[in-house]
C-alpha cells in the first residue's frame, strides 16, 4: 500500500468519527440530565461494568470519575458473576456498558443489580436492546457505522462511548463545583499535582541560604556571594533590607564588556535596579510564566515590607518537578 493511500484511509476514519460526534452531540437530550442528576445524588459509588473494548473504555471513565470527585470504580463484569458483585451495595449507581446491549456477562449481573435496587444507567448503541429496556436511564452511543472497512472492529462505537463518559464527567465536575486545586489533592504525585500545590515558599531557599549584599558592597563582593550561594546571582538591599536591586550572570558579562574595574566598583552601579519580584503564597507554576515573559532565571521572594524572605532560580523549579 502507498503512503498516500495510508494518509488518506486515517484521514477517512477520523472525519468518520468526527460526525459521529457532531451526530452524537446532536442527540443529548433529557436522558443525560438524568443521568448526570443519578451521579450527583449518589450517596455510594459508581461501579462502571464492560466487556472487551467497552471494559476498557469503562475503566478510563470510571478512573475519570474518581479523579474528579465522584467516587467510582470498574468491575468486570465476568468476575462480578464469580463473586465480585458483592462489590456493589445499594447505595451504588451502575453504569453498564454494551454497544449490542446485548453482552451476556452483563445480561447475567443485571437482575441481580437491580433486585439490589441500585440505580442502572445503560449506554448502548442499541436502546431497544435488553440492557437499554433494563436500565433506569439509557444514553444512546449509537453510530451510523464503524471506522472499519468490515464495519466490525469496535472504532467509532468506541469512541462514542468513551466521549460520552467524558461529557458524563465533565458536567458533573462542573455541577460540583470541582476547582482545579480539587484535582491537585488527587494527583498529588504527578506532574500536574506539583504545578498545582506547589507554591513558592515551598521551593525557595531561605535564610543564609539566601545571595544578599549591600547597596555599598564592591562588585567583587558581590562575585564572592553568587559563587559561595550558586545560585547564580546575589539581591542587593539597602540600610533598611529592602531590596533594591539584582545581580546575575548575565549582569556580569555586561559589566566585563564593558570593561568594569571589579575590584573597585560598587554593586549599586551595576546591578539591575527594581527587579521583577514574587512572594511565598504565589504558585510556583504562576511564577514560571512570569519568569517565560520577562526572560529571568533567578527571582527573589519579598515580604510585604519589601525585605527579602527568600530565593530560587529555574533549577530550582526543575527539581522540584514543576518546569
Amino acid at each position: 500500500m502507498p503512503n498516500s493511500e495510508f494518509k488518506s484511509t486515517a484521514r477517512d476514519v477520523l472525519m468518520l468519527e468526527a460526525a459521529a460526534l457532531t451526530d452524537l452531540a446532536d442527540r443529548i437530550g433529557p436522558t443525560f440530565d438524568e443521568s448526570c442528576n443519578l451521579l450527583l445524588n449518589c450517596s455510594g459509588r459508581v461501579v462502571v461494568v464492560g466487556m472487551g473494548k467497552s471494559g476498557h473504555i469503562g475503566g478510563k471513565i470510571a478512573s475519570s470519575l474518581a479523579s474528579t470527585g465522584t467516587p467510582a470504580f470498574f468491575v468486570h463484569p465476568g468476575e462480578a458473576s464469580h463473586g465480585d458483585l458483592g462489590m456493589i451495595t445499594a447505595n451504588d449507581v451502575v453504569i453498564a456498558i454494551s454497544n449490542s446491549g446485548e453482552t451476556p456477562e452483563i445480561l447475567t449481573i443485571l437482575p441481580l443489580v437491580k433486585r439490589m435496587g441500585v440505580s442502572l444507567i445503560g449506554m448502548t448503541g442499541r436502546i431497544d436492546s435488553t440492557l437499554g429496556r433494563s436500565a433506569d436511564v439509557c444514553l444512546d452511543v449509537g453510530v451510523p457505522q464503524e471506522a472499519c472497512p468490515h464495519n466490525l472492529a469496535p472504532t467509532a462505537s468506541t469512541t462514542a462511548t468513551l466521549a460520552m463518559g467524558d461529557a458524563l464527567v465533565v458536567a458533573v465536575l462542573k455541577a460540583r463545583g470541582f476547582t482545579r486545586h480539587d484535582f491537585a489533592r488527587s494527583h498529588p504525585g504527578g506532574t500536574l499535582g506539583r504545578r498545582l500545590l506547589l507554591y513558592v515558599g515551598d521551593v525557595m531557599h531561605t535564610g543564609e541560604r539566601i545571595p544578599l549584599v549591600n547597596e555599598e558592597a564592591l562588585l567583587e563582593d558581590a562575585l564572592i556571594e553568587m559563587s559561595s550561594k550558586g545560585l547564580g546571582m546575589t539581591g542587593v538591599i539597602d540600610s533598611n533590607g529592602a531590596l533594591t536591586g539584582i545581580f546575575t550572570d548575565g549582569d556580569l558579562r555586561r559589566a566585563l564588556g564593558s570593561n568594569v574595574d571589579i575590584y573597585h566598583c560598587r554593586i549599586a552601579e551595576v546591578m539591575t535596579a527594581n527587579p521583577k519580584t514574587t512572594t511565598a503564597d504565589t504558585l510556583a507554576a504562576e511564577l514560571i510564566k512570569l519568569m517565560q515573559i520577562y526572560s529571568i532565571n533567578g527571582i527573589f521572594a519579598l515580604d510585604d515590607t519589601g525585605r527579602v524572605t527568600g530565593a530560587l532560580n529555574t533549577l530550582d523549579l526543575i527539581r522540584a518537578g514543576v518546569l
